[in-house]
């Protein structure tokens, strides 16, 4: 099950998951993460007691955890799960990591840390733009149809051309692997403004909650891919006092809003999602039988 930020894909995921008598696998990428709560809108505690889920707090942040590692664990934890149920249920909005199990991955080469680090620093020295423009110079292909506003995806981009000297669309080429379950994608989404209110307030009381303190313990693991992202990446401007905290919490929303018109595009193109309201228990399940 995919969709936006903030349309509710944790409680449809429950909500299936019991109706099935099974468990969810989230394929969320930061919610790996145990110093990661707040700030990637984790399940709480009642959630996770009510229907088992796997990849919530399963790693450090400390730890480098790609795509392709969570590819080979998930296929490898869905073995055994199919062994116990017939219907599990995958929740996320972070498409590459879905793509992942569902798909496969290309063979992509790993690149020394010290050239992921440079590039890190250089977007913490000069900002996306500047790894933006390199990008479209090497590897035009890519970048005009990639997520470029993503930093995780331009550095990825950028430190595979640097470790090899090709560019990255080329090591694109790979067939759908083929996998030992059906699979069926749904998508759920809801009218926009309706949904841009719901990440406004969800902004808001990740702030009440914390977000900026849990940000501040964060702060020796800054360069970490997970945290070039939204409501991390305002709050460490805040806290270097290039903004204020009104600017900040004003930058997560807008940049929240975007990823969710990003995530929206996304998943629209990938593969055969079947849309419904976020509500629509009834008519999801109506579907599936």
């Amino acid at each position: 099950m995919v969709g936006p930020t903030a349309v509710g894909k944790t409680a449809m995921g429950i909500a299936l998951a019991k109706h099935f008598k099974t468990e969810v696998v989230s394929a969320d990428s930061r919610q790996f993460y145990k110093e990661m709560s707040i700030g990637t809108a984790k399940p709480d505690a009642t959630e996770l007691a009510t229907v088992k889920h796997h990849f919530i707090d399963s790693h450090t942040i400390e730890e480098e955890y790609s795509a392709g590692d969570f590819e080979r664990d998930a296929l490898y934890l869905l073995n055994s799960l199919f062994e116990k149920h017939d219907v599990v249920v995958m929740v996320g909005g972070s498409g590459l990591f879905v793509r992942a199990v569902c798909e496969g991955l290309d063979n992509l080469p790993k690149a020394p840390a010290v050239i992921r680090e440079r590039l890190n620093d250089l977007f913490e020295r000069k900002g996306l733009e500047s790894l933006q423009q390199k990008l479209k110079e090497v590897d035009p292909d890519y970048y005009y149809h990639a997520d470029i506003q993503n930093p995780q995806r331009v550095i990825r981009a950028l430190e595979v051309y640097e470790a090899t000297g090709r560019p990255f669309s080329s090591y694109r080429v790979r067939e759908v692997a083929l996998r030992p379950f059906e699979i069926v994608t749904i998508g759920l989404n809801m009218e926009r403004q309706k949904l841009y209110d719901r990440i406004n307030l969800r902004v808001d009381m990740m702030i009440e909650k914390g977000l900026v303190n849990e940000v501040r313990s964060l702060l020796s693991h800054r360069n970490k891919p997970a945290l070039l992202t939204v409501g991390y990446a305002e709050v460490f401007d805040f806290i270097d006092g290039k903004i204020t905290l009104e600017e900040a919490i004003h930058r997560i929303k807008q940049n929240s809003r975007r990823y969710a018109k990003r995530q929206i595009t996304w998943f629209k193109k990938y593969g055969d999602t079947v849309w419904f309201d976020s509500e629509d228990l009834k008519g999801i399940l109506s579907f599936l039988a």
